[in-house]
């Protein structure tokens, strides 16, 4: 009887969508195949699901790979991250993939194997300009700006405790400081944003008195003023109302429930004149290194910079660079796929306006965009880079399962939501050891490719180390490929001395 009553409510219901699936108009598919036709947006919604467990081969999925996100789960769980049986990349074939060439010979090198060996950055950030508070960053892979808000408060204190573990830093992201950045004990690296999120007054402009006080009550190491990144270069944001908690309205300084806009350019200044201006400003009233981070568009922002930079009387401490790869941010379809250059054709054109004028040891540069693997950090560094900074390989590591469920605030594990009842699957403590394993992990790997190389430091590799396969059977330097000059890549002797002796002391 039972059965019967379960079969005939079921009937019932299936009827009752048939009916419904007839008469709608919306969806042509289902008045022609009424229930039926609800299969095919079944396999429409889990379809990246299954493209990424069952259809896809380990090298395929992007934006990160099977092997990829294997990679750099193993290194966060502290398991075996070695792969066996030779590699599946189509090593003869694959145009643009690059290839490190080991030498046979090495001068001294460091402990390639010691998982708690420092890796500090070559360059004293601030140093060339004389801050005040300039310093040797202790790790060159750190955590890249992701803003509490597009985060969650545990996936932020996650983070900042692991990079506090790891001694990396911790960048803020432009959605202002919160209190989740100061559970961990990280470093931070502050970021502006065009709305001065947590330092703007009552119109949305800059206040120079707030920014002193959000610096002088955290661990504030260096100000980072983002022109625009790589999700979505030149576009500014809208946070609506509902979103605008009381929380976060206190830590960004906006009104609790109302619109926010982000403009897409910045109100203190208008022109790179002004900007160097600004720059200084911050400089001198906190002492801290303060540099730009951009995506890379037309070049004449960066030659305008450059030419006055070699006045020497202003300038930057550091530019950060982000690959139009780069993907934190949600973003329209337009501006993830086809807006900025990625991230080794704009650095390298970056790069080199700054050695034309010989400036390149007055400043330090700093990657973004995927340089979370370990290939592709050692072609950044080969490029010119000083430090690399990892975001969603830093969100793979706390759990991250790549839904790409980031703007929708319904990340199943956690990490990109405002849900608390999603966030609360997030235990900050073993995810932050996670974070902190993962970041020394990349380290260390820099280190032994280093070794391999023959030097004693990733920032020593150059641009003839590396090449890359163009077509099936060429293959091109990166100097080649990127039209470095001679010295192009290389730090100067005083430099790559003073970092080798510190690694092999």
């Amino acid at each position: 009887m039972k059965a019967r009553t379960i079969g005939t409510a079921a009937a019932a219901a299936v009827a009752a969508l048939a009916a419904r699936d007839l008469l709608q108009k919306r969806h042509a598919l289902l008045r022609n195949f009424p229930v039926a036709g609800h299969a095919r947006y079944l396999l429409e919604r889990i379809g990246p699901e299954l493209r990424q467990y069952i259809v896809t081969s380990n090298e395929e999925e992007r934006p990160f790979s099977r092997d990829q996100r294997s990679w750099i789960y193993a290194s966060a769980k502290e398991e075996n991250n070695y792969f066996g049986f030779g590699t599946e990349v189509d090593v003869a074939h694959v145009q643009g993939h690059a290839y490190l060439k080991q030498r046979t010979f090495a001068g001294p090198l460091p402990d390639a194997h010691d998982p708690a060996a420092p890796l500090p950055s070559a360059k004293v950030l601030g140093g060339p300009r004389g801050r005040a508070a300039a310093f040797r960053p202790a790790s060159v892979v750190n955590v890249s700006a992701m803003s509490f808000g597009s985060l969650s408060g545990a996936a932020i204190t996650a983070l900042n405790e692991g990079a506090a573990q790891a001694g990396a830093l911790h960048n803020t992201g432009e959605g202002g400081l919160s209190p989740y950045h100061r559970k961990g004990g990280g470093d931070l690296v502050l970021q502006l944003g065009t709305s001065y999120f947590g330092c703007r007054n009552a119109d949305g402009g800059f206040d120079l008195a707030k920014l002193k006080e959000v610096v002088a009550s955290a661990p504030v190491r260096a100000i980072e003023i983002k022109l625009s990144q790589g999700a979505k270069p030149g576009l500014g944001g809208m946070l609506p109302g509902a979103k605008v908690t009381p929380e976060i309205a206190e830590i960004r300084g906006i009104p609790v429930g109302e619109d926010c806009a982000s403009p897409s350019r910045h109100s203190a200044f208008g022109d790179t004149d002004s900007m160097l201006d600004f720059v200084e400003l911050l400089a001198g009233e906190t002492g801290l290194p303060v540099g730009v981070k951009s995506a890379v568009g037309e070049l004449g922002f960066w030659q305008e910079l450059a030419s006055m930079m070699a006045r020497g009387d202003r300038g930057v401490d550091f530019v950060t660079v982000d690959g139009g790869e780069g993907g934190t941010g949600a973003a329209p379809r337009i501006f993830a796929d086809s807006v900025s250059l990625p991230f080794r054709m704009g650095f390298s054109r970056v790069y080199g306006t700054f050695a034309e004028l010989g400036l390149t040891d007055r400043l330090t540069f700093i990657g973004s965009g995927k340089l979370g693997l370990p290939e592709n950090a050692a072609v950044a560094f080969a490029l010119g880079a000083d430090m690399v900074n990892v975001a969603r390989e830093a969100m793979l590591s706390i759990g991250c399962i790549q839904a790409q469920k980031c703007h929708t605030d319904r990340c199943p594990t956690g990490i990109a939501t405002q849900n608390p009842w999603l966030a609360r699957g997030i235990d900050p403590a073993s995810k932050a050891t996670r974070a902190a394993v993962y970041l020394r992990t990349l380290r260390r790997e820099l280190t032994k490719v280093s070794s391999a190389l023959g030097v004693a430091h990733p920032s020593l590799i150059t641009p003839d180390d590396i090449e890359v396969l163009n077509g099936d059977y060429e293959a091109r330097t990166l100097a080649s490929v990127y039209g470095y000059k001679d010295g192009w890549g290389r730090l100067g002797p005083e430099l790559a001395e003073e970092i080798t002796r510190l690694l092999t002391a």
